[in-house]
């Protein structure tokens, strides 16, 4: 991407410390973009199947290029990974990679993973560490903008009902969803991006990236999902 001025400053400050809390705020970031040509590519893929297919980045994974056999997406996934590698190597580059996986087919649950955070180290007082996620073409994942502990007690309310999907005295977690994106307490991450973010656990030094997956119509939509998530060293 060609970078704003005031993201290359946010830019710069993570890459002298990525637990830079304040400079978290301001985070998600889309840092790259896929080219058409892969896009078209992934999403006609995804468009192949009916159900939803997940892998893990592991030492089964790669072991399918040492004999021959990937398929369509394992290869676009291998070039995202290098792509996304070689960009945190300048955008942060403490970082290497801990752990990865994707997504693709037909999303068809009518409820969103509950609003959530990937975890960094098993330690619970981690801090931050970066992460990048995509999704292609269709499904956007929302997020909760600015700094989360700044907001009034019924927000949190809400976010929280967001969190488990109950309901609360504000309201049913559907209707909560949509007030808070009209409100723009939650935004939405632009599809066919790279988007830096933080995961981790409960540092109090840094602010994890709360999402949440965009709801599929009924009946269902095609996507895919991209997300490769790294160590501070």
């Amino acid at each position: 991407m060609r970078f704003p001025s005031d993201h290359w400053s946010l830019l710069e400050r993570l890459h002298e410390n990525f637990n830079d809390r304040e400079a978290h705020t301001h985070l998600p970031i889309p840092v790259a973009r896929f080219r058409e040509d892969a896009r078209k590519g992934i999403f006609g893929y995804a468009e192949q199947f009916d159900d939803v297919e997940t892998a893990s980045v592991d030492a089964p994974w790669l072991e399918r290029f040492i004999d021959g056999t990937p398929d369509a997406m394992a290869n676009y996934a291998r070039l995202y990974n290098e792509d996304v590698d070689a960009m945190m190597g300048v955008l942060v580059p403490s970082a290497r990679y801990r752990k990865g996986h994707y997504a693709y087919g037909k999303f068809s649950a009518p409820e969103p993973h509950g609003l959530h955070t990937d975890h960094s180290a098993e330690d619970p007082g981690a801090e931050g560490e970066p992460i990048c996620i995509a999704r292609i073409e269709t499904l956007g994942t929302h997020y909760v903008a600015g700094d989360y502990r700044a907001h009034d007690a019924r927000t949190k309310s809400m976010l929280n009902a967001l969190r488990y999907w109950i309901a609360v005295p504000e309201g049913e977690p559907e209707d909560i969803l949509d007030e808070l994106l009209k409100r723009g307490t939650l935004k939405t991450i632009p599809v066919n991006h790279v988007v830096l973010m933080v995961a981790g656990n409960g540092s109090e030094n840094s602010q994890i990236t709360q999402h949440i997956a965009a709801r599929p119509p009924d009946g269902g939509l095609h996507s895919a999902f991209f997300q490769r998530q790294y160590r501070l060293t």
